[in-house]
């Protein structure tokens, strides 16, 4: 398409690796400011509407959101299929809290995020993501570093779900990214507990981060699935991590999670239903084999890094 044919004031690249850039046309900027921990844009686009930006870094939008925080969240609550407490790292936007009160079984949800003036922003400019969820009374806003909340919490959590920056390596949440970091989430989960960990791009070109989470995770979690999501303005699939101590159903009946949905939600999905996660819960050949042949692992004392 010649750059005439296309009505926009800013260009954001945003890059996927060294050598792919994907541009995004702004339309208009609603805000920008710089918090006491990164920059941060909100942003009109004329094909995807208003979207985050933080340190010039696509985050999500809410014409292709959904397509990341279902699959964040709901694999994870279905396999449980009883979530009554749910802890939530990250997630400033509100939508992966929003998917998680879409379920009548929940009874508390706390999500930490270190960055209140991003929460505040989103919560006045986004209210398509977050759908009302923070003000939910079943909601604990928690402004604050996710390593001290997780040091001090209680082993009562149903699901975890890490949504936090992403785990660029060399980046300064490095340690979020560790054994010993995992470690200490899988010591809150309760009997027979789930963790979900946003882990990544699985493009051919950046899957050798996902491999070495997925590996990082499968030494201390005896059943640990991948799958993957594709997000049009990611411009490449992003993976998750979903880990349990009790086997992970890989071929759940489609009927089935459609009942318990039906019965258990207040509905409103627009991505997963019982086909969706049967087909997603069904590697990619590459990203099995990508797995299964990284041996590196990540610590504090051998982090992530280029």
């Amino acid at each position: 398409m010649a750059d005439r044919d296309v009505q926009v004031d800013v260009w954001l690249k945003d890059n996927l690796t060294p050598w792919d850039v994907y541009d995004h046309g702004i339309s208009r900027i609603l805000l920008h400011q710089h918090t006491a921990f990164q920059e941060m844009m909100l942003v009109e686009t004329g094909a995807y509407g208003k979207a985050l930006i933080l340190d010039g870094k696509w985050q999500s939008c809410t014409g292709d959101e959904f397509l990341y925080h279902e699959p964040l969240v709901q694999p994870a609550l279905i396999c449980h299929q009883t979530p009554k407490n749910v802890l939530v790292l990250g997630g400033g936007e509100g939508a992966t809290v929003r998917e998680i009160l879409r379920w009548h079984t929940v009874e508390r949800v706390v999500m930490v995020d270190i960055d209140g003036e991003v929460v505040a922003a989103c919560r006045q400019w986004l209210p398509e993501m977050h759908g009302g969820a923070f003000d939910d009374p079943r909601l604990e806003l928690v402004i604050g570093d996710a390593l001290d909340y997780v040091a001090a919490a209680q082993r009562e959590w149903d699901v975890i779900i890490s949504d936090l920056s992403d785990p660029i390596e060399a980046g300064p949440s490095f340690a979020l990214f560790t054994q010993e970091f995992f470690r200490d989430l899988q010591n809150l989960l309760s009997p027979g507990g789930l963790l979900v960990v946003q882990a990544g791009s699985v493009a051919i070109a950046a899957l050798t981060l996902h491999a070495r989470l997925a590996k990082t995770l499968q030494t201390l979690f005896p059943h640990v699935v991948s799958y993957c999501s594709t997000i049009p303005t990611f411009g490449e699939p992003w993976g998750f991590l979903l880990c349990g101590d009790q086997p992970i159903d890989h071929h759940p009946d489609p009927a089935a999670v459609d009942q318990l949905l039906a019965e258990r939600t207040k509905g409103g999905l627009r991505a997963m239903d019982g086909m969706t996660l049967l087909g997603m819960l069904q590697t990619p050949r590459y990203m099995r084999e990508a797995i299964a042949q990284e041996q590196q692992i990540y610590t504090l004392a051998h982090p992530p890094q280029i």
